[in-house]
């Protein structure tokens, strides 16, 4: 019976465990047609500030976000913005009174995919796991924040 135990437990330590993250990789996604290559942390960064509003074709820039509770949007907004959800609101407050609108938000990952793919200039993130045909991805933002050009090596169930 011991020896069932402790085969039990070593079996328990070596499956993945329930509710950890498929991959640390943020994808950063753009429509399919979209003619955009790569794109750097210091320019996402004016995109989802809305100080950079077009693209080098003329096309308006539609960035897109996770609601703030969403831990992926929470690390895009440490990583790239270099700042909370919570505190980037007075920024938005400001600048609203101005006829600045802060970037649109959607519930889910796959309302992101959902958005990117429908809207023309659109530009957004997501776990690089549930990545599809639908979007094109121009960077990858690994765990430690740093940007990546070319899609990196992940295991995704």
């Amino acid at each position: 019976m011991r020896l069932v135990l402790i085969l039990l437990t070593a079996l328990t330590l070596a499956l993945p465990r329930a509710g950890m993250a498929e991959s640390e990789v943020l994808a950063i996604v753009i429509p399919k047609g979209e003619h955009v290559r790569t794109i750097s942390k210091p320019e996402l960064a004016l995109i989802f500030w809305r100080k950079k509003l077009y693209w080098g074709n003329g096309k308006r820039i539609q960035p897109v976000n996770l609601g703030p509770e969403n831990s992926l949007r929470r690390r895009f907004s440490q990583q790239v913005l270099e700042s909370l959800p919570e505190d980037q609101l007075e920024y938005w407050n400001a600048l609203y009174f101005h006829g600045t609108s802060p970037p649109y938000v959607v519930r889910s990952q796959e309302a992101m995919l959902r958005y990117i793919a429908e809207t023309p200039g659109a530009i957004g993130y997501v776990n690089a796991c549930v990545l599809d045909a639908r979007v094109k991805a121009v960077a990858w933002i690994a765990e430690d924040g740093s940007i990546e050009f070319a899609a990196p090596s992940i295991n995704c169930p």
